[in-house]
């Protein structure tokens, strides 16, 4: 999703973004939402949030389990 989008989204819930990463940006909307503030916190591309409007831009830059 873009950014602009993104920002868009947190200014309707009444978040100010300023120098928020796209990142904080969205856990701000997810823990507005009343949801998990997950985004990109994944590991080895692993959720069970099947209908999270954020889940292909998290699981895309979502973290490595390092064995």
């Amino acid at each position: 999703m873009h950014i602009q989008t993104i920002r868009s989204i947190a200014k309707n819930h009444g978040i100010k973004t300023g120098r928020m990463t796209k990142a904080d940006t969205i856990r701000s909307i997810q823990r507005a939402e009343g949801n998990f503030d997950c985004f990109g916190t994944a590991l080895d591309g692993v959720c069970d949030q099947l209908e999270c409007i954020w889940r292909d831009d998290c699981l895309t830059g979502s973290k490595k389990r390092r064995h």
